[in-house]
């Protein structure tokens, strides 16, 4: 119930009105119309009370940082499942593997695809390049004529 939540929260129930019309939060409603707040309900308006309260932010800073919350949340359980997948693929087809990375492409510039093979050739003989010992010529000696060999340089 509405009011049940605004005095816990000490605020009014306008505002949770308002954050309600603003699309802050979407409580469930029962058959007679009242709102219903869930558990998340209430730690979603805590994080709102915590960004307008403690940091100051208004309520166009509140949504736009609830939806970048919500999107990170996304995109982890999406990284998460390609984990899980790349994990288990690793691990239940070792030999289909080989023939995947053969036949894989790889971006190397805006634009270009190659083979992953192709590729991994390439940073192999730039690194191979990079390991390998600088062999440094010695600077020239400057000939010395048969007129020089017998003059010092006190002469």
């Amino acid at each position: 119930m509405i009011s049940a939540v605004a005095e816990l929260y000490d605020i009014h129930p306008q505002t949770l009105r308002m954050y309600e019309r603003e699309g802050l939060l979407q409580p469930s409603r029962s058959r007679g119309n009242t709102r219903l707040y869930s558990d998340e309900d209430l730690q979603r308006l805590e994080v709102i009370l915590s960004l307008t309260r403690d940091l100051g932010v208004n309520l166009a800073g509140v949504e736009v940082i609830l939806n970048m919350r919500r999107n990170m949340a996304r995109l982890q359980a999406e990284v998460g499942d390609l984990m899980r997948f790349v994990r288990d693929d690793l691990l239940d087809g070792r030999d289909q593997l080989r023939g995947r990375f053969d036949r894989a492409l790889v971006r190397t510039s805006p634009g270009t695809l190659v083979p992953v093979v192709v590729q991994v050739r390439r940073v192999q003989r730039v690194q191979a390049s990079r390991r390998a010992p600088q062999v440094r010529k010695a600077p020239p000696v400057p000939a010395v004529s048969e007129d020089d060999r017998g003059r010092t340089s006190d002469s």
